[in-house]
């Protein structure tokens, strides 16, 4: 191939483009598109970041002497692109429209085959760049004001460069990485340890901690020789705040019960996190660790990211707040004055996610996730001006990143010049194993499918055969069905809203399901579904606000039982699972009421339930009669940290998920005297559920592994 010829291969986050086949492949699996609309693409791909005109693209798309409604032609050719892509043009993540002018390509794109030479292309060649700029002048000239504003904007949205700074392996991710105030060094910590890396040359030493614990967030003071890291001696552990120097000696505990701290510009205060998951505070602090006070934090709240302005007297953070109903938090960014105590809400979506930064010209820097059919996981970075009272924005918010995977964790050189995240994705997939010498071992785990999106299984079909879970490869969650030797699942139920649940009906010939809420729906009820095995349409058991957990009990047992979430309290109902009709059965209430996870025996005669979760202290497990009400507890003395539990086929044993005293993820098998005997054990992957088939043969257990590199973002 001749140095002129366009390459064969262009790929772009998980889509490859052969140019030379006129095929688009998703993952390596060829999506339908039509001549057209790949002919677009082409011309995207050919120029990353460019503006490309309307008339270009006719100009490609018809010849002179072809006589059709060009503009309609052209705008059903963009939307088969974006279907063909997942992108949308209220917001994208691909193809952005600039009204009546044309079309640009937003995402970095990498080239490949004979002829690719040069480096991913993620901005323009300088040559192209400066053509532009060169246009840009010429109409500044001319006094077009309103000509320069959109040359300006095409020159920003090319000047961005992007780099990934460490190069960690799958199962070994970045847990946190900052940048350094003078923005030359980059601390980092991984499953290894924590290291300091100079950006310039990429030397890299480890920054020396003593003891055995987990240091797992970073962030700098300001004399740029010592980092705030957030610790903890084990996973049951309540996580501390210490001074550590890069260049060694020895580290200072600084506060007890306290995470994610950033120090303010002038290196006197540190404001933090303190408290378990949903009853989460902001505390403030002398950087000392002295004369610790709160700042704010209500029950239910979880505080998802935290910074300081730049004159260190706001705070600006990312609040998910406790809300009725599954997977249904209310988020929303705000800034509190520290001196005034006022307090503003900036943005409130269920999109915002942890990535958090305030540059110093008054910009916050926020993730945001991506819409569907995307996957939920996929998240972005974009920026938005407040005023100088951090009451008030001003402008459209600006797209910073693209990509399908998640950016988390920002942190900002003290110029505000150098940006860094992380950027990560994490799959939970579904393993299949048997259950060998009398359930005392599992054979090696059989992955089922190869999909990278989030699956979820939740139950079997009666005959043991296949799995039914759900799984996001559609954008949101659906049911799938799949036996555990076909290679692809097949579709039960779809839709707009998400499936968070699936189980048995007691004589297993029908699947119940939940439903996320309807967005009109005021009362935010989950809806439990009732599809027949056999096929047929699926009905409505019942709808409550707060449904969080149910389950059915095998024949000759009919006992049902579901949970709901309320301001104080788990609520336990019994119902019916063919009429809907619902019986109050008890409640847990207390402090930590939210921790509870829960399982019904398959004869339906106990509850098991435990609080998951970092709960210090020896593993604890309730057992709780359906019949009596009476409860008695096993305690499991060298476990904590119950993730998860289910019960055996057999209703002889339950399968927990737990943590050892060094922290490794173990599945275990309990006994109802609370024996527990590890059969898994899982250093690298977090490790899920384990649900028996009902033949007690087979497990399904998810297993999520991950990956998650620092990067830095420069000309934003």
């Amino acid at each position: 191939m001749s140095d002129n010829e366009p390459n064969n291969l262009i790929s772009f986050g998980i889509f490859e483009a052969d140019l030379r086949a006129g095929e688009l492949r998703r993952n390596g699996s060829k999506i339908r598109l039509q001549d057209q609309p790949f002919q677009v693409l082409a011309l995207l791909l050919a120029r990353p970041g460019e503006l490309v005109t309307r008339e270009e693209l006719r100009a490609k798309l018809w010849p002179a002497d072809t006589f059709v409604d060009f503009d309609h032609g052209l705008n059903a050719a963009v939307k088969r692109l974006r279907d063909a892509l997942g992108d949308s043009a209220e917001n994208p993540r691909f193809i952005e429209t600039l009204a009546r002018r044309g079309y640009r390509f937003l995402a970095p794109v990498s080239v490949h085959g004979a002829s690719a030479k040069q480096e991913p292309s993620r901005i323009p060649p300088a040559n192209r760049f400066w053509r532009l700029a060169a246009v840009v002048a010429a109409v500044l000239v001319t006094g077009v004001v309103v000509g320069w504003h959109a040359g300006h904007r095409s020159v920003a949205s090319v000047r961005f460069t992007e780099r990934r700074l460490t190069s960690n392996p799958e199962n070994d991710p970045v847990i946190s990485a900052a940048i350094s105030p003078d923005g030359n060094y980059l601390a980092f910590t991984d499953r290894t340890g924590c290291f300091l890396r100079q950006l310039a040359t990429g030397e890299t030493h480890p920054i020396a901690i003593p003891d055995n614990g987990k240091t797992y967030f970073l962030s700098w003071f300001p004399d740029g020789s010592h980092v705030l890291a957030t610790r903890a001696a084990s996973p049951g552990e309540q996580p501390s705040l210490w001074s550590v120097s890069v260049f060694g000696g020895s580290p200072r505990k600084l506060i007890d019960a306290a995470e994610r701290g950033v120090v303010s510009s002038d290196g006197s205060q540190i404001v933090f996190v303190r408290g378990d998951y949903s009853h989460q505070e902001i505390w403030q602090v002398q950087s000392n660790g002295e004369q610790a006070h709160k700042i704010l934090g209500e029950p239910g709240d979880n505080v998802e990211a935290l910074v300081l302005s730049p004159d260190g007297r706001r705070i600006a953070f990312v609040l998910s707040r406790f809300q009725i109903g599954w997977d249904d938090a209310e988020i929303s960014l705000n800034i509190h004055d520290l001196h005034s105590q006022d307090l503003s809400r900036i943005l409130s979506t269920s999109r915002l996610r942890s990535a958090l930064a305030w540059t110093p010209d008054n910009r916050l820097i926020y993730s945001l996730g991506e819409l569907p059919p995307n996957s939920q996981n996929d998240t972005n970075l974009w920026a938005i001006r407040v005023d100088a009272r951090g009451v008030h924005t001003w402008g459209a918010p600006t797209r910073l990143t693209s990509g399908s995977d998640a950016k988390m964790r920002a942190s900002i050189s003290a110029d505000g010049r150098r940006l860094i995240y992380l950027r990560g994705a994490e799959y939970p997939a579904v393993y299949v194993a048997q259950l060998e010498a009398a359930g005392s071992r599992l054979s090696p785990l059989q992955r089922l499918g190869l999909d990278e999106r989030r699956n979820l299984p939740y139950t079997w079909t009666p005959d043991g055969k296949s799995v039914i879970f759900t799984s996001d490869r559609d954008g949101v969650f659906h049911l799938f069905k799949q036996a555990v030797d076909q290679p692809a699942p097949d579709l039960l139920v779809g839709g707009d809203q998400s499936v968070i649940l699936a189980r048995l009906n007691a004589d297993s010939s029908a699947i119940l399901y939940g439903v996320n809420p309807d967005p009109n729906d005021t009362e935010r009820r989950v809806r439990l579904m009732r599809l027949p095995l056999s096929g047929g349409t699926p009905q409505l058991v019942l709808a409550e606000p707060g449904i969080n957990n149910f389950q059915c009990a095998r024949l000759p047992s009919t006992v049902c039982v579901f949970t709901t979430f309320s301001s104080d309290h788990l609520a336990f109902f019994m119902f019916d699972a063919a009429t809907g009709k619902k019986n109050v059965l008890t409640q847990i209430a207390g402090p930590e009421w939210f921790l509870h996870n829960w399982t019904l025996s398959p004869d339906g005669s106990t509850i098991a339930m435990s609080k998951k979760h970092r709960v210090p202290g020896p593993a604890v497990i309730r057992l709780y009669s359906v019949a009596t009400g009476k409860d008695r507890t096993l305690t499991l003395p060298s476990w904590s940290g119950i993730a998860c539990l289910d019960w055996a086929a057999d209703g002889r044993t339950l399968w927990v998920s737990a943590s050892s005293p060094t922290g490794i993820q173990t599945l275990l098998s309990v006994d109802l005297h609370g024996r527990a005997r590890p059969v898994l054990t899982e250093s690298e992957r977090d490790l899920g559920w384990a649900i028996p088939s009902p033949d007690g043969r087979r497990l399904a257990i998810w297993e999520a592994s991950g990956n998650s590199n620092a990067w830095l973002l420069e000309g934003f």
